[in-house]
């Protein structure tokens, strides 16, 4: 059941009860699904061990060219300048982020040599703020909340626990 509404060009806003825009979709039983698969994905991704590489860039990972594998924070993850991932179209990278995840203004992560966006995970146990045009690329589970400000877009999901917050945004699902 997808609804016309001028917050959502291609979608459908859902809401556990009356609150929210007048065109939501009300559907308590399927938000508590999807709230269910978020935390197992979550746990899935917090719980792979064995990390290839261990705060890497001490949580600045700007200008880093990043290629497939486990990477592990215990502190924030800052992009604050373009961040490249590097690999093929069947490489997996997974960010581990025990903290926030901050993504400047106009800074972007790009994918090089068929990396896909399905193939990149931010798990994340504070919250994700995307900066004003910023790009990401890949699936955010974040544990609280998910901010995207003015002009940012994803190809990918922003998937939260408590809220996601869209501010004139464009998301993408990736090709699957």
């Amino acid at each position: 059941m997808h609804l016309t509404c001028p917050e959502v060009t291609n979608g459908t806003i859902y809401s556990v009860d009356a609150e929210g825009p007048s065109c939501k979709v009300t559907d308590a039983t399927y938000l508590t699904e999807a709230v269910s698969d978020l935390e197992i994905a979550y746990t899935d991704a917090a719980g792979r061990t064995t990390p290839d590489f261990i705060n890497l860039g001490a949580g600045e990972i700007g200008g880093l060219p990043l290629t497939q594998g486990l990477y592990k924070w215990g502190t924030d993850v800052n992009i604050c300048t373009d961040v490249v991932l590097t690999g093929t179209a069947d490489d997996v990278f997974i960010f581990q982020i025990s903290k926030g995840l901050e993504q400047a203004s106009a800074q972007n992560v790009i994918l090089v040599g068929g990396v896909q966006a399905k193939n990149v995970f931010w798990q994340v146990a504070g919250s994700v703020a995307i900066g004003t045009t910023a790009h990401l690329e890949g699936t955010i589970l974040s544990h609280t909340m998910i901010a995207m400000k003015t002009g940012a877009t994803i190809n990918g999901r922003l998937l939260a626990q408590t809220a996601v917050t869209l501010q004139s945004n464009t998301v993408t699902a990736p090709l699957q």
